[in-house]
């Protein structure tokens, strides 16, 4: 399936929607009943839908959102057994960390298990203050699987992450806040001004730096610089389009106009 600009695509049913409108992509699951849990089949609905946008060079920013009063339970537990559920939704966090765009959470309640992982693999979460979280992994027997560890451990550092996983203790939007899972916290009626105020903001940027300074970071953090990779992308900025666009608008007092190259 690809994405076309200003179109929804909807798997029939409740199955997670993406609809793009020019720079900017956005990701909602509709199971408000059920907190937006996830199916087997929603994590590769939702791992074709980071695959199409990748694939479309004009868009720079990517939003993971949920209808209703939750941002998402997690997995069906209840379907563990289908299939490697375990490494399904690991692939899942993980190719959402690794998407190309910037990608944003925007949490508009309980988000719950590995839910929780997958708003920690988006390069920026923002909460409501009625947002809560915990994971339940070890009352349910569930060893969480590796990738989700290490972000817990690099974004959170240990000492949270031990508590958050080994006790399942639940942290409201404050203490989110606090620990670093949430980077902004808003009331419930204005996440939507908030995400689109950041969302435009970032589609605002130098598509080359932007995304550029995305990739290498989260390669910096991973401990998979690649120094000549990084070189020719700096190269590649430093003769672009958009560089000399962006000295000559701040000459002429006006916004640039980038393109990308």
């Amino acid at each position: 399936m690809t994405a076309k600009s200003d179109q929804s695509f909807r798997s029939p049913g409740l199955a997670p929607e993406l609809l793009v409108a020019g720079p900017i992509a956005t990701i909602t699951l509709h199971r408000p009943e059920m907190a937006n849990r996830l199916e087997p089949e929603d994590l590769a609905t939702l791992r074709g839908f980071i695959r199409d946008v990748n694939a479309q060079r004009d868009v720079l920013v990517l939003r993971l959102c949920a209808e209703g009063p939750q941002f998402c339970a997690g997995f069906n537990i209840g379907r563990l057994a289908d299939g490697n559920a375990g490494a399904s939704f690991e692939a899942l966090a993980n190719e959402l960390e690794q998407a190309r765009p910037v990608t944003i959470a925007a949490i508009n309640g309980g988000v719950y298990g590995g839910a929780t992982d997958l708003a920690l693999a988006c390069d920026f979460r923002i909460g409501v203050e009625t947002s809560q979280m915990f994971v339940p992994a070890a009352r349910l027997g569930l060893l969480f699987y590796r990738g989700g560890l290490q972000r817990y451990v690099s974004r959170l550092g240990l000492n949270m992450a031990k508590k958050l996983l080994l006790t399942a203790a639940t942290l409201d939007a404050a203490q989110m806040q606090a620990c670093g899972f949430l980077d902004t916290v808003v009331a419930p009626d204005a996440l939507r001004d908030e995400v689109e105020r950041l969302s435009g903001e970032l589609a605002c940027m130098a598509p080359l730096a932007l995304l550029g300074m995305k990739k290498h970071l989260n390669r910096i953090a991973h401990g998979t610089f690649d120094e000549d990779e990084f070189a020719r992308d700096v190269a590649q900025a430093d003769a672009s389009h958009d560089l000399r666009e962006a000295v000559l608008a701040r000459k002429e007092n006006r916004k640039p106009v980038f393109r990308g190259e």
